[in-house]
């Protein structure tokens, strides 16, 4: 399966979910976030969210800032 995770094509084994996804590219941390084909996914989400072919994933880490 080919997608695009934060502007780079990746060829990916599928069926594989969002959560999976994460812990592959070790990016499970608190404050992330993600938009797949630019909508929100929430949270709750991930780990039922199967990512389909040619699929635009943005992953982006909330910052607190003062």
């Amino acid at each position: 399966m080919n997608i695009v995770i934060n502007d780079e094509p990746h060829t990916l084994d599928a069926p594989l979910t969002l959560a999976v996804l994460l812990e592959q590219l070790s990016r499970r941390q608190p404050g992330t976030a993600l938009a797949v084909n630019q909508q929100i996914v929430p949270r709750e989400r991930w780990s039922t969210h199967l990512l389909q072919e040619g699929d635009e994933l943005v992953i982006f880490q909330a910052i607190a800032g003062g």
